[in-house]
């Protein structure tokens, strides 16, 4: 999927190249490393991203991923 208008064109340095999915929790992106290679960032609803509890699994959810599962 291409960005929509009203996308960000780069998120925390990252240029962003495509909209992958959206859901209950934000938007997903497709963006590139320095060196090109693929990553996605996902973009938090504001409101969620206010909510202290909310935070606290995002991280344990970043932390899974980073772990591979």
């Amino acid at each position: 999927m291409s960005l929509r208008a009203g996308d960000p064109v780069e998120i925390g340095g990252y240029p962003l190249e495509a909209r992958l999915g959206s859901g209950g929790m934000g938007t997903v992106f497709l963006a590139r490393t320095s060196s090109g290679r693929p990553v996605a960032i996902k973009l938090i609803h504001p409101q969620l991203a206010a909510d202290d509890e909310f935070r606290i699994r995002f991280r344990q959810e970043v932390a899974a991923a980073r772990r591979g599962g």
